[in-house]
This record gives structure tokens, C-alpha cells and sequence, in this order.
């Protein structure tokens, strides 16, 4: 069991005690609240993850005010570690990025590892606006697309600042993926040739043919050795404790061992934009 759902139950337990404290039955509760008497259910069991708002009414509704504060505490320290793209995106993409941006401000080594797009630091303004407007349709968010683009481009400044460390690694799919139209891929990866020689920069790609190690799977980045982050679908996941740190860095050198570089890395990507404009 994840330390996510330990964590959830947990919260269960104390909205189960809240609950009966107040001399509700589950039912009584959710007549209350407005609810069906399954969220209740599934809110105490830990099957599902309150909303502040639902916390807040849940005290209020149990007669305990007073444990709003608490509640609210605790979902807060839950997703610390989960941060739903729900909640995230709620005021639109702009406020993601800019609390990515911070971690790259104090970070002096970064490691990124993406199979399906091109990485976020090495993106175009016009790639990236594509990216933006895909996940701005598939999670119904507001669509803040420039305000993100610009917060995206500023994160590149560190490419150009001496004693910077970027360690990015490709699957080859990432530089095929038409998440854009082609003509803004073939100046993706223009971009993508003129990081390579960088001093700052050191770029590989895994060729289609390699062989693998472990199999890609979800794009990942650490920063330093003391947080990663993970994309999935629903959320990212915030990684902080040394033994799951470790473990995508193990991650990481498995796939980097798979990757070429330099000049091995340029004939790649030169194939692939030869292959989109034949």
C-alpha cells in the first residue's frame, strides 16, 4: 500500500470519528450534507479523496467547526506528495509552471528522462503552445496558453547560465510524436540539434533499436538528488524520500545507458526531420 492511501485512510478514520462523535449515522450524515450515502461511505474508507470544501462542510455538519482547520491540514500534507491536475489546474497552467520554475531556480543539477513529447526546458514557444492547449482540452481547464508559454521560456534561461547541469534523455517517439503540426516539429527539432555541443546541456537519445534495460514508461525529472517529479494522467507525483529519490535514479541510468549522444545524437534527429519533410 502507497503512503498516498495510508495517508487517506487515515483521514477516513478521523471523519469516521468526527462523524460518530456527533451522533450521526452515515446515512443521517449524508441526508445532511446533501451527499449519496456512498461518498460518505467511500470518503471514511479511504476510496476516495475529500475536497477542502467537503472537509469543511463535513466539520460543520458533524457540529466541530472547530476541526475544519485540521481536516483541511491533513489534505494538504496528503498532497503533498499527489498534486491532482484538478486541483492544480483550477486557476488554469500558469501557477503550475511557475512552481516548477521554482524548483529549477534552486536546483543546480537536473535530470529528466521523456518518452512521448519533447522535454519542457528544451520546448519552442510554438511546441509548447500546442502541449498546452492539448492538456488544457483534455483536463476542461482554463486555457491560460500564453501566460504558460511565457512561464515555460523563462525556465530556459538556466541553459545559458554558467555552471548549470541539464542531463536529458529521449526515447526516439518523442521527437516522431505529431502532437503539433509537422512544420512546427521540424523546428522543434532544429531547436533540439543546437543543444547538442552545450556545455550545459548533454542530450541523448534512445534510438528505436536499442536495446532496453527496463522498458520507458512515464516521463519523470529530478532535481538535485532531492525531489522528483512524475507525470501521470491524474496527478504528479512529488517525490522526496532518499529511497524513492534512488529509485529513479536507478531509473534514469538504465535508460541513459540505452541513449547516444553528440554526433550519434544529431544523425537521429536529422533522420527524423528528414523523414517528416521527405
Amino acid at each position: 500500500m502507497s503512503d498516498y492511501q495510508v495517508a487517506r485512510e487515515a483521514l477516513g478514520v478521523r471523519l469516521r470519528e468526527l462523524r460518530k462523535a456527533g451522533r450521526l449515522t452515515g446515512l443521517q450524515l449524508a441526508e445532511r450534507l446533501g451527499w449519496p450515502q456512498s461518498k460518505v461511505s467511500k470518503l471514511e474508507n479511504g476510496k476516495q479523496t475529500a475536497t477542502a470544501d467537503d472537509l469543511r462542510r463535513w466539520a460543520d455538519a458533524t457540529a466541530h467547526p472547530q476541526a475544519g482547520a485540521e481536516l483541511t491540514s491533513r489534505l494538504a500534507a496528503l498532497e503533498s506528495h499527489t498534486r491532482s491536475w484538478r486541483r492544480q489546474l483550477a486557476s488554469g497552467h500558469r501557477a503550475v509552471q511557475d512552481t516548477i520554475n521554482a524548483e529549477f531556480a534552486r536546483t543546480k543539477a537536473f535530470r529528466a528522462w521523456e518518452g512521448a513529447m519533447i522535454v519542457g526546458v528544451l520546448q519552442t514557444a510554438d511546441y509548447a503552445r500546442h502541449i498546452f492547449t492539448r492538456y488544457a482540452d483534455l483536463h476542461q481547464s482554463p486555457r491560460d496558453i500564453e501566460d504558460a508559454v511565457r512561464a515555460r521560456m523563462k525556465r530556459q534561461v538556466g541553459l545559458y547560465e554558467p555552471g548549470g547541469r541539464y542531463q536529458i534523455v529521449m526515447w526516439e517517439a518523442a521527437l516522431r510524436a505529431l502532437v503539433c503540426p509537422p512544420a512546427i516539429l521540424a523546428a522543434q527539432l532544429d531547436r533540439l540539434s543546437g543543444v547538442i555541443g552545450m556545455d550545459t546541456v548533454e542530450l541523448g537519445i534512445v534510438p528505436f533499436g536499442a536495446a532496453l534495460r527496463i522498458p520507458p514508461a512515464n516521463g519523470f525529472w529530478i532535481f538535485d538528488s532531492r525531489l522528483v517529479i512524475v507525470e501521470d494522467w491524474h496527478a504528479e507525483l512529488w517525490i522526496d524520500d532518499a529511497a524513492g529519490v534512488a529509485t529513479y535514479e536507478r531509473v534514469w541510468e538504465s535508460l541513459r545507458a540505452s541513449a547516444v549522444y553528440g554526433a550519434d545524437a544529431q544523425h537521429i534527429i536529422s533522420r527524423v526531420r528528414r523523414e517528416l519533410h521527405p
